[in-house]
């Protein structure tokens, strides 16, 4: 199939299935006499392994890492768990922070009075990140968060 049929059965661009040919994420697609892409059956088995790794939240890299593990028939199941687990705490500590960070957008939000006045504490909290200040105030309604480095 050709290029635009095979980003459509598998659900990744056109652009995306040329990018991950260039950085070597895919192997390159044999070409007809006229210089276009074909792809196969394996080919697009391997591009919707790549959209499923990363929609499960998985870097270029490490979906290049788990390709490898994928094609390691030998490789034990333990490497791949324990690649999956890892990535299982990064995300974990991600959603901790955008909790963090949606606490203290609640928090500020909470504190302005939302009319005609000039003052607003979202703002004034955003001019004063890196104080010491904008620290004291973020652990006043976080702190189970806090460092209490200050």
């Amino acid at each position: 199939m050709n290029i635009g049929e095979a980003a459509q059965a598998s659900g990744i661009s056109a652009k995306m299935v040329r990018y991950y040919e260039r950085i070597g994420l895919i192997r390159p697609a044999t070409r007809t006499e006229s210089g276009y892409r074909v792809y196969d059956a394996e080919d697009i088995h391997t591009l919707r392994f790549i959209r499923r790794a990363r929609g499960l939240g998985f870097s270029i890299e490490e979906t290049g890492q788990l390709l490898a593990l994928w094609r390691d028939k030998t490789r034990a199941s333990a490497d791949v768990k324990s690649f999956a687990l890892k990535h299982v705490k990064e995300l974990q500590a991600k959603i901790d922070e955008l909790q963090a960070m949606s606490r203290t957008l609640r928090h500020l939000a909470s504190h302005c009075h939302g009319d005609d006045r000039p003052d607003c504490p979202i703002l004034d909290d955003m001019a004063a990140v890196g104080s010491n200040d904008a620290k004291k105030a973020e652990c006043a309604h976080d702190p189970e968060h806090c460092d209490h480095a200050h």
